[in-house]
């Protein structure tokens, strides 16, 4: 089948992209940014690849009208905590149109289980757009999920986070809300049932887990399967805004994505469907397996995508190729260079960087400039990365934001996304020569900007030269 995959860089759609090609399917990828597509060179190679923002005005001759099929995956929900139901409806409205002059037979897509009698801005933007695209012409599925877990899902994260650094929590009475958590195996398994099934054609289905449980249960049997101890008081007064700072300030979340995250924690989202379960004969997993198979991707270092490397992370909201061209003019620059004995251990270092390796020089300095960050609403340090020593481009590294990562140049080129009062850079490359260089580049904002980076240049004397050094020559086990 030729199929339509929007949102191929999310965490789902990448999952989805490479299950579809396992399939022998042909695939079209719409993204908003070709560059930010993180796939390796043979994925690439097998798809085809159209830069479509579905809230611009369509330009309906960039989908081919052969297609038999489209998966909808895209949301704003981290992108805003006022409009992004209005952005989701006009997304949902313009992908109506790119539709509609081709042979689609099919749509899929990817919503919240919706059965409370109050629901969140989220889940009723989300039941907006399934009404949006039952408008168009060809033949909706709609499956509602809860929470997802697996490995590098935002959900888990966030639990993670909770469990790993809080043995003791004191949390707002929303913890006691009942949800359906349901492993990311599943998601992809009733994802691709589903495909030209016509017994699933104009109609929806609820998708879950064998557990009903609490938020306050699944981060006790988060720390049970982890081998933690954890305690929990539960107070009945915590306004949504503290919750959300609260997220924000332990977890790796965004506060945009924290504020919204609390407010659907409020409604209850358990299923009251098994008809695909049925239909598909898909066995469901358990919260405690999933977990279990999550670590054991993580501890593989297979993970195949995470919610954290989306743009919505970070303050980067534009196209990547606005930042690749490193300026020159009004610029203040450190550069570092070293003769390099070993260019494969180096370049093997660079590839590593952030993360649990660290950044080769006083890493309890970068620590604290990620607690500052987060203080003063930045990203911090605790995005970490995807992959323990594969870079793409778009990828995050910590409160960094890969821009171009080749090997065959050599050259690695990252854009902060830290709080700054200006634009950073930090490029590593390798000469002819085997000279390592190393360059940050930093164009203040005003006064304010050049007193930070004035500021700064006796730990930059002592972090990028320590950096450069331990890089061309520290070997790792």
């Amino acid at each position: 089948m030729k199929i339509l995959l929007t949102g191929a860089n999310g965490y789902i759609g990448m999952r989805l992209l490479s299950m579809l090609l396992e399939a022998k399917h042909e695939v079209i990828c719409a993204v908003r940014n070709e560059a930010r597509l993180s796939v390796s060179k043979k994925i690439r190679e097998q798809i085809t690849v159209v830069e479509i923002d579905f809230l611009d005005e369509p330009d309906i001759s960039k989908i081919p009208i052969d297609i038999d099929a489209a998966y909808y995956l895209l949301h704003s929900m981290s992108s805003s905590t006022s409009d992004f139901d209005e952005k989701e409806e006009l997304s949902a409205i313009n992908f109506n149109k790119y539709i509609a002059p081709t042979n689609c037979k099919q749509v899929i897509y990817l919503g919240g289980i919706a059965n409370d009698k109050t629901l969140s801005k989220h889940l009723k933007s989300r039941q907006n757009v399934e009404t949006t695209l039952r408008k168009g012409k060809a033949a909706l599925t709609v499956l509602r999920a809860g929470i997802i877990v697996g490995s590098g899902s935002s959900s888990f994260e966030i639990i993670r986070d909770l469990c790993e650094k809080l043995p003791v929590m004191i949390t707002p009475k929303w913890v006691q809300t009942k949800c359906q958590p349901i492993a990311i195996r599943n998601v992809m398994q009733y994802l691709t049932g589903v495909l030209g099934n016509e017994q699933t054609y104009n109609d929806q289905f609820d998708i879950g887990g064998p557990d009903v449980l609490t938020y306050r249960d699944m981060m006790q049997r988060y720390a049970k399967v982890r081998g933690l101890k954890l305690y929990i008081l539960t107070v009945p007064v915590m306004s949504p805004k503290i919750s959300s700072y609260w997220l924000y300030f332990i977890t790796s979340t965004s506060y945009k994505l924290a504020l919204n995250l609390v407010d659907s924690m409020k409604i209850e989202v358990v299923s009251k469907d098994t008809r695909l379960q049925d239909l598909l004969q898909i066995t469901p997993i358990s919260y405690e397996e999933a977990i279990n198979l999550a670590f054991a991707k993580i501890e593989q270092n297979q993970v195949a995508s995470s919610w954290k490397d989306s743009l919505v992370s970070g303050r980067l909201k534009t196209n990547l190729e606005e930042y690749i061209q490193v300026p020159i003019y009004g610029c203040l620059k450190d550069k570092q260079t070293i003769q390099l004995k070993d260019k494969e251990l180096a370049l093997e270092n660079i590839w590593a960087i952030g993360g649990d390796r660290g950044w080769y020089y006083a890493d309890w300095l970068w620590k604290i400039r990620g607690y500052i960050d987060k203080l003063a609403g930045g990203v911090g340090l605790r995005r970490g990365r995807t992959h323990s020593n594969k870079i793409y481009t778009g990828d995050v590294l910590d409160f960094w934001r890969v821009l171009l990562a080749s090997k065959e140049e050599p050259r690695l080129l990252l854009f902060a996304e830290m709080r700054v009062p200006g634009e950073a850079w930090l490029e590593f490359t390798i000469d002819e020569n085997d000279v390592l260089h190393q360059t940050a580049t930093f164009r203040p904002k005003g006064l304010f900007g050049r007193l930070y980076w004035y500021s700064m240049l006796p730990f930059h004397y002592f972090i990028f030269g320590g950096m450069i050094r331990n890089i061309a020559t520290k070997r790792f086990k």
